[in-house]
């Protein structure tokens, strides 16, 4: 199944041409080409950007047929409203920020599993705060009150967003970036070298390939 294609078509413009690198985990992903570099790894293209593999992840490539779909639209913004007594549950609040910024809903829930465990009083040693764990300057510049769990995961959601479409749908550096920052993926012009973001970013692919379709 495409899930990687299915998901970038969902968040931001649709990538084509080029081909599907195929992991021996089963997972696919689109990118622009690929060779072989010293050290058995090979190097995926996308974007403008690249990411580095060992030769054993991947089992194959297969060339990307498929006609081009145009982007889906970004739906219109909404404030986020304040609920402190909201009786939505976590999943419930991942869902509906996902159906209001256009993401698939299963990626809105595997990002806040990841981030906080689907836990609304998460707290990092780093000070990221809530259940899609924004740091106090991103809530601010979002305009929103961490605290408050729908206003957190509708920011986390609608940042998420903004990544993909700034990364042209490129899924793995819009969670490269929402883990380690933007710049660290804008440095590294790609996923950068940090365990705890390569880690991120591949137990939510996992997830992604192994949830059942919603």
């Amino acid at each position: 199944m495409r899930f990687l294609g299915i998901l970038l078509l969902a968040a931001g413009p649709a990538l084509w041409a080029g081909e599907f690198a195929t992991f021996a985990s089963g997972s696919r992903l689109h990118v622009d080409r690929h060779e072989a570099v010293e050290g058995g790894k090979i190097r995926l293209y996308a974007n403008g950007g690249y990411i580095e593999l060992a030769g054993s992840q991947i089992s194959g490539f297969e060339p990307d047929e498929a006609e081009p779909a145009p982007p889906a639209p970004v739906p219109p913004e909404k404030p986020a409203e304040t609920s402190p007594n909201s009786s939505a549950s976590p999943r419930e609040l991942a869902d509906a920020a996902a159906d209001k910024y256009g993401l698939p809903r299963r990626l809105v829930r595997s990002v806040m599993s990841a981030e906080s465990g689907f836990q609304p009083q998460a707290v990092s040693p780093k000070g990221a705060i809530g259940l899609m764990q924004l740091m106090p300057a991103t809530a601010r510049d979002l305009g929103v009150d961490a605290l408050d769990p729908a206003q957190n995961v509708d920011a986390g959601a609608r940042y998420l967003r903004d990544l993909l479409v700034k990364y042209d749908g490129a899924l793995w550096h819009a969670l490269a970036a929402y883990n380690a920052g933007p710049e660290a993926v804008d440095k590294y012009n790609g996923i950068p070298p940090y365990a705890e973001t390569i880690r991120y970013v591949t137990r939510i692919d996992k997830e992604l390939k192994s949830a059942p379709t919603q």
